[in-house]
């Protein structure tokens, strides 16, 4: 019985260590689901627009791709193939930016650079990517990350999650898997834009 209440003593603390060093796991699914109202927000964008996306109702279906911060791995990866599928990505009738908990400043300056180094030293290697030629919108505050759900009280980094709002500002899909897949970002956005018969442009 000792040894019982030993074990989960130590599961407990080091639970309460990693939730105080900020390192908690990112939600397991979405508190938002297919259906519901996507949450209203106004935010800064690396194009130096500000945008609301009520705006967009009953004008234009909006695409927003959540991703954990600028400057990474994956996040450039992802950038790299919606910047360099952006043609193909406009046919349809869409509004779609890319998301993080970034400052407007890093979110900038990521959207610009043409070229990341990822790693260190021996392991370094340059990416090399188009200016993103669409809106990355800063949420310094995790607020909308938060309403979202890509975002909680511990963890200010956005989980990789795209959301798909329709013309009536609903959610009409959630994609939770797009970290398995970054390199195929723009090709997935499409197939699913396809997938929800989002009109193409005219």
């Amino acid at each position: 019985m000792k040894s019982v209440t030993a074990l989960l003593f130590v599961v407990v603390g080091f639970a309460g260590i990693v939730s105080a060093q900020g390192q908690a796991p990112t939600p397991a699914q979405p508190t938002l689901k297919v259906g519901d109202m996507a949450p209203d927000f106004t935010l800064q964008a690396s194009d130096g627009k500000t945008y609301k996306l009520s705006s967009f109702r009953g004008k234009q279906a909006v695409v927003i791709a959540w991703f954990p911060a600028a400057f990474t791995g994956g996040c450039t990866v992802e950038c790299k193939s919606l910047a360099e599928n952006g043609d193909k990505i406009r046919t349809f009738d869409v509004t779609y930016f890319m998301a993080s908990t970034d400052s407007l400043e890093k979110q900038t300056e990521f959207a610009k650079a043409t070229s990341v180094t990822l790693g260190s030293g021996a392991n370094a290697r340059v990416v090399e990517k188009k200016e993103a030629d669409f809106p990355m919108l800063a949420d310094p505050t995790a607020e909308t990350a938060r309403a979202y759900g890509v975002a909680t009280p511990e963890r200010k980094a956005a989980s990789r999650w795209t959301f798909y709002i329709d013309k009536q500002g609903k959610i009409s899909a959630i994609d939770t898997e797009v970290s398995k897949r970054t390199s195929t970002s723009a090709e997935d956005m499409i197939a699913k834009l396809e997938e929800l018969k989002v009109a193409k442009r005219k």
